[in-house]
């Protein structure tokens, strides 16, 4: 038997199924009862029972901006993985209008995506859309994950961090609020930028992080760490003291702008 339905948010000790069922992550055994041990979102694939832990996944807002790619084609839509729990789906209506066409003519498995969601409904499917400056299909590049509470942390106050990525490696990037980056450059700065997006999110939480991204920047590239001078660094540590802010329309989302 089980006692929760799938995609229910959960908490520690919670009890979903009896031992007709599988533990998966994010669960544990007792009383040949499966529990949850974390707060989370219930995964049910056959007889396997899963929590997919909040923090790491994306919980869709209308007007956020994400990087999505499909994985799935059909009659009148594409399916997209959007690093959530939830699914993503464009309309062909929304692209095409009403003309009929063959929708992997235009976007087929595979592709990479930056999309806006237009709704999510009362079962959590996740309305996406392409109308907006800067929205539409990624080539080339290289995509790389992060936690999506991070987002702001990477993207630094005024989009100070996300810049500071752009100019010393040349790449374009781009931060979709589900935690998924876009990253096009040349293919070895390409590598540094992602070293540099990994090490933000592993310390996200420690104070100091400007300096030090700055000064693996440096190293990466071939410089001596630490010959920017003392005043800028202070001000950095400044700026850092304050908490972040994530707004719907974050500073930096899309740093193509500048």
């Amino acid at each position: 038997m089980i006692f929760v339905e799938d995609k229910e948010i959960v908490i520690p000790g919670d009890i979903l199924a009896d031992e007709e069922y599988n533990s998966g992550r994010g669960t544990f055994k007792e009383n040949n009862k499966i529990c949850s041990s974390l707060v989370g979102l219930v995964a049910i694939r056959d007889k396997k029972i899963s929590v997919i832990p909040l923090q790491s996944k994306y919980i869709p807002k209308r007007g956020d901006v994400v990087i999505g790619e499909v994985t799935d084609i059909r009659f009148s839509m594409w399916n997209l993985e959007i690093n959530s729990p939830y699914s993503g789906f464009l309309p062909a209506s929304d692209v095409f209008g009403k003309e009929k066409r063959e929708l992997n003519r235009t976007f087929d498995v595979g592709d990479v995506l930056f999309l806006r969601v237009v709704d999510v409904d009362e079962v959590k499917k996740v309305k996406l859309g392409l109308k907006g400056r800067g929205l539409g299909k990624f080539r080339g590049g290289i995509l790389i994950n992060i936690t999506p509470t991070k987002v702001p942390r990477l993207i630094g106050k005024k989009g100070s961090m996300i810049n500071m990525i752009k100019d010393e490696t040349k790449c374009e990037v781009i931060v979709g609020q589900n935690g998924v980056v876009w990253v096009k450059g040349d293919p070895t700065m390409e590598r540094v930028a992602e070293k540099v997006i990994n090490m933000i999110e592993e310390q996200a939480h420690t104070s100091g992080l400007t300096d030090r991204v700055r000064d693996m920047l440096a190293t990466l590239l071939g410089r001596e760490p630490g010959s920017d001078d003392s005043e800028e660094s202070e001000n950095s540590e400044i700026e850092e003291s304050e908490p972040e802010e994530e707004t719907k329309e974050d500073e930096g989302i899309n740093p193509n702008e500048g």
